[in-house]
């Protein structure tokens, strides 16, 4: 079986906030999956660069929106990936831009929870259909 190819795409501000790249890593558990997760923040061409590569390969795209966090290149990326079927997005109230987040994602039909748990768990499900 094919591992599938999950992109995650979300905020990654470090002002407090928990890891949860490491945290969804974490629930995957045994999955055949690869995770291709941002490095370290070299400059901002090849960090954008290195996020579309991302989206276009991905098989599944986690996008996390976590409270008091800006997130302009992961809202970007829903833009660019809203019309391929492969987005699972959660947002946190407390998102700034929360309420545009969900017009979006209702407009193309893409899963959206606010809770961490619910988000995981539909991260799961598509991961274990695929």
């Amino acid at each position: 079986m094919k591992s599938v190819l999950l992109h995650l795409a979300g905020s990654v501000e470090m002002n407090g906030q928990k890891d949860w790249q490491a945290c969804l890593v974490a629930a995957l558990g045994d999955r055949n999956v690869t995770i291709v997760n941002p490095p370290p923040a070299r400059n901002q061409r090849d960090d954008l660069e290195w996020e579309l590569d991302g989206l276009e390969r991905a098989d599944l795209v986690a996008m996390w929106f976590a409270p008091d966090t800006v997130a302009p290149i992961t809202l970007l990326e829903l833009g660019l990936a809203a019309r391929q079927d492969k987005l699972v997005v959660g947002c946190a109230d407390g998102f700034w831009r929360r309420s545009n987040i969900e017009i979006v994602c209702q407009r193309f039909a893409i899963p959206l929870t606010t809770s961490w748990a619910a988000f995981v768990a539909i991260v799961c499900a598509k991961l274990d259909q695929a």
